[in-house]
């Protein structure tokens, strides 16, 4: 997750302090990927050394600003022009699970998928039922993005709902073809491991006086 460049978004529309944009990038998103505030300036910090932010006075509450540089939207606009790249996958904590468990001694992978399975069909219920919610919320709103800063978290939280159903409906299938891919395999090792059949014994010749009587 690209925290750095969310930042950078939301001070595209203008300075922020700290707390502020926590608060903001976690209205954007649902509180899907929660930050603390310690991140959040350990990542200006960070922006800063680049050039792509730079200090901009205090509010009049005293808290210190933080303002989006020419650089910044420079990478900004890189960011958003550059396909996610998929070549380095991040960690899937439930492919590596059952990567683990196979072979695994003690470990009844059959039962680490059903366990699994449950959760995730209750993690899509959850969103579908969220995401009724979102959609009440947009349908309700004036449409203007731009000028309706609740309506733009409304439809943020939208799309990143709908992100999170289609990923748990990829992996309740993906968990059905693990299933059904050991099931396969474990067929096809017990069928290697049953001995072959006899073969039928040879016929004995007959003798030339049987070849006789049966003519």
């Amino acid at each position: 997750m690209s925290i750095r460049h969310g930042l950078l978004a939301l001070l595209e529309q203008g300075p922020r302090y700290g707390s502020q944009l926590r608060t903001e990038f976690e209205s954007r998103t649902g509180a899907t990927w929660p930050l603390n505030v310690g991140q959040v300036y350990t990542t200006l910090s960070r922006l800063e050394r680049d050039g792509m932010v730079a200090p901009d006075g205090d509010d009049d509450a005293g808290h210190p600003l933080y303002a989006i540089t020419d650089a910044g939207r420079e990478e900004l606009r890189q960011w958003f022009e550059r396909p996610v790249d998929r070549t380095s996958p991040p960690r899937d904590e439930l492919a590596i699970k059952l990567a683990m468990a196979v072979g695994t001694p003690g470990v009844d992978i059959q039962a680490v998928i059903q366990a699994q399975r449950h959760a995730t069909l209750k993690a899509m219920q959850d969103y579908t039922r969220l995401k009724a919610q979102a959609l009440v919320a947009v349908e309700s709103g004036s449409g203007d993005l731009q000028d309706d800063p609740g309506g733009r978290d409304d439809v943020a939280w939208l799309l990143v709902l709908e992100q999170l159903i289609f990923q748990t409906e990829a992996e309740a299938r993906w968990l059905d073809h693990s299933e059904s891919r050991l099931v396969r395999l474990s067929a096809t090792a017990k069928r290697g491991a049953t001995p072959p059949p006899a073969e039928p014994a040879p016929r004995p010749a007959r003798s030339g006086a049987a070849r006789a009587s049966r003519r």
